[in-house]
C-alpha cells in the first residue's frame, strides 16, 4: 500500500466477466478477471475506464471506482449503478463476456502513519463501492477501520455482509427503515468518537 500512484503502470485490459449480481433495482455488482494473468497491482480510491462495446448510443468510456480486489480468484469488481444507457449496457453483460477497461487510474488513498489511528470510513450511496476495498486493505494491515454507510432506504443499501467483515458498521438512512434516520453527516458516532482520520465517498450532502 505504499506504491506511488504517480509512477504505476496503466494497463488496456480485455476481462472476462465471471459474476453479475443484482442488488437492487437500481445497482449489479460485476465481477471480472484477467484470466490466467494476474491483475495488475491497484490501490483503494483508484477507477478504470470502462468501454461500452453494446450500446449504440454510448461513444465515451465510464469512470467506475474499484470496488474489490479478490487475489485469490484473479477478480475485480465494480459496483453498476444504472444512470444512463452506457450503465444500462454494462449492468446487462453476461458470464463469459469480455469488457474493456484501462486501469488503475487517478489517486489512491493514502494510509494512515500509525495502525493504533481510529478511522472512518464513510460511505453515501453507490459511493460505498471504493471503501470495501479501502476497508480490507486497512484490516490487512493491521488497523481497525469503522464504517458509516448511508442510502435512501434499507433496500439500497449495498454489501452489508462484506463491510462487516472489515470493521463495525453504522447505518443511516434518510427514510428511517434501517439505522439511524437521516445522513450519515448526522449520525451520532460522529459526536461519541474522535476520529484521526476519515475517507469519505458519496454525493454532495
Amino acid at each position: 500500500m505504499h506504491a506511488n500512484t504517480a509512477v504505476m503502470k496503466k494497463f488496456i485490459l480485455d476481462l472476462e466477466v465471471t459474476g453479475n449480481i443484482r442488488l437492487n433495482d437500481r445497482c449489479t455488482l460485476l465481477k471480472l478477471t484477467s484470466g490466467t494473468s494476474l491483475l495488475p497491482e491497484m490501490m483503494p480510491g483508484q477507477f478504470a475506464e470502462i468501454r461500452i462495446d453494446n450500446s449504440q448510443t454510448t461513444y465515451l468510456r465510464r469512470p467506475i471506482s474499484i470496488n474489490y480486489i479478490d487475489r485469490q480468484r484473479n477478480e475485480i469488481w465494480f459496483l453498476i449503478q444504472i444512470a444512463g444507457n452506457g450503465t444500462k449496457s454494462l449492468a446487462q453483460s453476461k458470464q463469459g463476456e469480455l469488457i474493456n477497461a484501462i486501469l488503475p487510474l487517478g489517486t489512491g488513498f493514502s494510509m494512515p502513519p500509525s495502525t493504533s489511528d481510529k478511522l472512518l470510513l464513510i460511505g453515501g450511496g453507490v459511493g460505498t463501492a471504493p471503501m470495501l476495498f479501502l476497508g480490507e486493505q486497512l484490516r490487512k494491515t493491521g488497523s481497525n477501520p469503522t464504517f458509516l454507510l448511508g442510502a435512501k432506504s434499507k433496500k439500497e443499501l449495498l454489501q452489508l455482509d462484506n463491510f462487516r467483515t472489515y470493521g463495525n458498521v453504522y447505518i443511516t438512512t434518510e427514510d428511517g427503515s434501517c439505522g439511524e434516520k437521516g445522513y450519515v453527516t448526522q449520525h451520532p458516532i460522529l459526536h461519541k468518537i474522535r476520529f484521526d482520520r476519515i475517507y469519505a465517498c458519496g454525493p454532495r450532502p
